[in-house]
């Protein structure tokens, strides 16, 4: 038996006896040098030390010194950027949609994580270091979703989930909601039928909401002997949504749904909202802006389905340029592992800048999610969510080398198994094209490469 089965069988046997108790998120505290930091929200900062002490960033500087017993990771010559977040993803998770009912909010995704997914080591090898794991479109009102952590290695969900961030739920609007006719009796069969099952479900909310305001009123007046109103977890939750305790985070693809929904919670007062995908949101980017809606997008995909045969590769960089708070999501087990990629295809399409195309895959998603004020860019107090990149991230040379999360290295590409294998094959060469973008990145290009130089910067 082999040292590796002895370790797991072990790991077992403690399991199932019960001498394992509930992990612990790990905090961990690491120094890293002389990189190019991109803080996203306060410039680059060249030859620049970052201090992560028990999982928060506490020092940002130059000739930083290592406290007593803190590793050092040399990055002369790297690029140190934010952990990547992706606000949409189904990471962690199994099965994502309950389709029992057109609405569902009474499940949450966060009581079914697998923390053994190999996606989120994968994600992780992409510079990735959190993202929204979502419920599915399948209904109009879907289960709530949660954001977690890329804590890879841990057994225990809980140790997943991002202590603290904000609940968020799924909507959908279009096409899956409605099922095709598929799920008679279950589902509404029109597009209409989908703001009508909306607009029931807030007025429904609202009602078991005043209901529990005037008993809480009552209970405590003197001879009151009232009974409390029939609990239920379904109605408790529109009525959070309703109170602004939950981030609505709605599927849609169609300008004209786009709109409707706006009407529909402005009409219920419902402020925290955010279309995930978005395809024709350029077309609405000032109504979005007007309401402060965000807009979670694709950098170029669509036409997969009829309802999304129409959108453009600018639509980022317009919805930007419109002040909506915009993000480039993944959606993909694939797309997640090089969205530094699809961000900087706003650079040649929209010419967004350094910062900005950034933004929509750190600080941008951070916002969407609530969390901005502890991950999505580097500043001092927040979490040690860190990416380091061999070449600049926008280009398409960037290879993610280091991801740090809670100041714990979760990925390293140089001890990586795969990439040992990989570094020890024959050299060979390989023709790409690519193009320069405006701020200088190299997004594709012309010429002869190395072989495995070229496989890194793809893979993930």
């Amino acid at each position: 038996m082999t040292e590796t089965m002895k370790k797991i069988l072990t790991i077992l046997i403690l399991f199932c006896t019960g001498y394992i108790g509930f992990a612990q998120v790990e905090k961990g505290s690491v120094l890293i040098k002389n990189g190019t930091v991109l803080t996203v929200t306060k410039g680059t900062l060249e030859n620049t030390d970052v201090l992560i002490k028990d999982g928060k960033i506490s020092q940002i500087g130059k000739n930083i010194s290592a406290p007593s017993g803190v590793s050092t990771i040399d990055a002369t010559g790297r690029f140190v950027m934010p952990g990547i977040i992706d606000a949409h993803s189904h990471l962690g998770i199994d099965g994502i949609n309950e389709g029992t009912n057109a609405i569902t909010p009474e499940v949450w995704t966060g009581d079914a994580l697998n923390p053994f997914q190999v996606g989120i080591y994968r994600a992780l090898a992409g510079g990735v270091t959190a993202s929204h794991a979502m419920h599915g479109s399948a209904n109009s009102i879907g289960g709530q979703c949660e954001t977690i952590k890329h804590r890879y290695g841990t057994y225990d969900p809980e140790v997943l989930k991002m202590e603290g961030a904000p609940r968020t739920i799924k909507f959908a609007l279009g096409e899956n909601p409605t099922g095709g006719g598929r799920r008679k009796n279950l589902q509404p069969q029109s597009r209409m039928g989908v703001e009508f099952v909306i607009r029931k479900a807030f007025s429904e909310g609202k009602e078991y909401m005043d209901k529990w305001d005037a008993y809480n009123k009552a209970k405590n007046t003197k001879g009151f002997r009232g009974a409390p109103p029939a609990y239920s977890l379904r109605l408790e939750t529109m009525a959070d949504i309703l109170k602004g305790n939950i981030i609505i985070h709605c599927h849609a693809y169609r300008a004209d749904e786009i709109n409707m929904l706006l009407q529909v919670c402005k009409e219920f007062g419902v402020k925290k909202l955010v279309f995930q995908h978005t395809n024709e949101g350029f077309k609405v980017a000032p109504e979005l802006a007007a309401f402060g809606a965000g807009a979670s997008v694709f950098a170029d995909w669509w036409a997969y389905k009829l309802e999304v045969y129409f959108s453009t590769p600018y639509n980022a960089a317009i919805l930007v340029r419109n002040g909506v708070v915009t993000t480039i999501n993944s959606d993909s087990g694939d797309f997640i592992r090089h969205l530094y990629h699809q961000a900087a295809k706003t650079q040649k399409y929209g010419g967004l800048n350094d910062d900005e195309a950034l933004s929509l895959i750190t600080i941008n998603s951070a916002k969407q999610l609530g969390i901005d004020s502890r991950v999505g860019s580097i500043e001092v107090g927040k979490d040690g969510d860190i990416a380091i990149f061999k070449n600049h991230p926008l280009s398409i040379y960037g290879v993610p080398m280091t991801t740090i999360v809670d100041g714990v290295v979760r990925f390293d590409r140089e001890k990586d198994p795969a990439d040992k294998r990989l570094m020890a094959d024959p050299r060979e060469t390989i023709d790409v094209t690519v193009f320069v973008s405006d701020s200088g990145h190299e997004n594709c290009m012309q010429g002869t490469e190395d072989m495995s130089d070229f496989l890194f910067g793809i893979k993930n």
